[in-house]
Parts: structure tokens; sequence; C-alpha cells
């Protein structure tokens, strides 16, 4: 099943996209602005889906929002959880900062207000900002069912389904300031989409993840290959600290980044992103200053 968040006819608008991506059946939300998430808590909560509100429509014809458009709160973010990507990190600034070993994830916040859509454009910041943009492919793992000290055994149970996201990031800030979350977190570094696939939907072990700048491949990358998989992630991330359904957790981005790069290659405006995930589906955004 794939629930998704459009704006068609001058309304924002929820429901489902039929198996082959093509057409989007509108459900009888009472407040769509925060996109499925009506529909993840309805689940959790052990109800059906609601009803039918309107004629399906062409994919073609809508405009798609993120499928959270409005998350309950900051996002939850993995750094270096692929090797190769830990790797190409160490040959950069980050070189001092690098553990021997990764025995416990790297968790960051990025906050839920700079989401936008999956075809919307990014705004770059002015030069006195940041001048270091970088783009990140990820998978993003949606909460389904809440729970504290969530343990990895039983981890999947608490799993609604997966998204895309580019954890767009100004390198330069996030240096400066040691703490991640500024540099993460700039208004629109944070595209969503194209929608949400449910976890019955994929093997997810399986996918591949990419990443192309300009029509030029940068990252290729395989889920399996994370250093900490996912009931690791939400094992760790809600020690403690109660999940939600609906909370988002960004699961790293794989080898490729623009800080790896020999030399680094920042975005510019006029810059094209493309996310792609198996399975799922893409993700392409402008990068621009308007």
């Amino acid at each position: 099943m794939r629930m998704a968040s459009w704006s068609w006819g001058g309304r924002e608008h929820v429901g489902l996209i039929s198996a082959d991506g093509r057409e989007a059946t509108p459900l009888a939300v009472a407040d769509a602005s925060r996109g499925v998430l009506a529909l993840i808590q309805a689940l959790a909560r052990g109800e059906s889906l609601p009803q039918t509100s309107g004629l399906r429509l062409p994919v073609d014809v809508i405009s798609l929002r993120a499928p959270l458009p409005r998350p309950l709160r900051s996002l939850f973010c993995v750094g270096r959880n692929y090797h190769a990507h830990a790797a190409e990190l160490a040959t950069t600034v980050f070189a001092e900062t690098m553990p021997k070993h990764d025995p416990w994830p790297i968790v960051f916040g990025k906050l839920g207000e700079c989401v936008i859509g999956p075809f919307d454009t990014v705004r770059l910041p002015s030069p006195g900002v940041s001048v270091q943009i970088d783009y990140e492919s990820e998978l993003a793992v949606v909460i389904g069912r809440g729970g504290r000290d969530i343990p990895r055994s039983r981890a999947m149970d608490h799993v609604c389904g997966y998204t895309l996201v580019n954890d767009v990031t100004a390198r330069d800030v996030q240096m400066r300031h040691q703490q991640w979350d500024l540099g993460k977190s700039f208004d629109t570094f944070c595209p969503m989409g194209p929608w949400l696939v449910t976890a019955d939907e994929l093997d997810v072990q399986a996918l591949r993840l990419r990443g192309w700048v300009n029509g030029a491949l940068r990252q290729d990358g395989r889920i399996k290959d994370m250093i900490h998989d996912i009931p690791t992630l939400i094992e760790t991330c809600s020690r403690g600290i109660t999940l939600y359904p609906g909370d988002v957790i960004a699961t790293g981005t794989p080898a490729g980044v623009g800080m790896g790069l020999n030399p680094p290659q920042w975005l510019k405006s006029g810059d094209v992103v493309r996310i792609e995930i198996d399975g799922i589906g893409a993700i392409e955004n402008r990068f621009g200053f308007d």
C-alpha cells in the first residue's frame, strides 16, 4: 500500500496511490495538512482506513506533497551508517573525530519544519550563511506502532513503512558548531517522498539506493550494507524515549556525497538532485536561491 499527500483543485488531499504509481485515490481525512499521519494513527489504533472521498486521478495531474509535510517532531537521523561512507569521511575534515569503530549509532535531530515535497525547490542560503551545501540520499523508516525501550527482536513490528529523504546539509555550518542540528535544519533542507510504502510491500534489506546530481550517478548503495541495521536503529532511538506513530528515522547515506569527492563538489544554483530506491520511487529537487 502506498499512502500519499497531494494538492489538487486548490485543496490538500490524502489518500492511496495505485501499485503502478499512476493513480491517486483520495480518502476522507478531516485534516489533510498533516499528510498521511491520520492514516498511520488510524492503523496504529487497529482501525480501517477512511472511506474514499472522490474520484481517482492520474498522478500526473496532482502535485505530490511530502507524505508527512508536518512531522510530529524532529526527525531522528543517523550518521556514518554505511561502511563506504564512513571510509570516505575519514579523508575529510571529519577525520579527527572519526571513531576507530562504531559500537553505537550516531543519532542527531533534524527539524521537522524543514520538510518539503518530493519535487519542490530546495532554497540555497545566502553565501554569507553557507557555501558548502551537500546532498545525502537516505531511506527513512516511519514508525507505525509506538513504544519505549523497544527490543531489537521486535523492532520491525513497530514499522509502518518507508519513504525517501534527502538529508541536505550545510557542511561548513555543521563543522563550525560541532553539533549537527543547525547545519541539517535550514528551511527546505529535507525533501521527502514521493509517498510512504507500507512495510508488507518490501523486502527492505534487498533494496538499492541511488542518487544523481545533474544526471550523473554519485551514490549507489544497498540497505544491507548499513553498519547498524533498522532494528538496531529503532532499539537505539527508543531507549528511554517513547516513539510515536508517524515518527521518522532517516537511516544514513551511502558513499558518494559531495564532501567525500576530491576535490569536494558543493551544490550550486540550478543543480538537480534525484534519489531513487527500488520498490519505493524517486524524488527530484532543484536547488536555487528563489
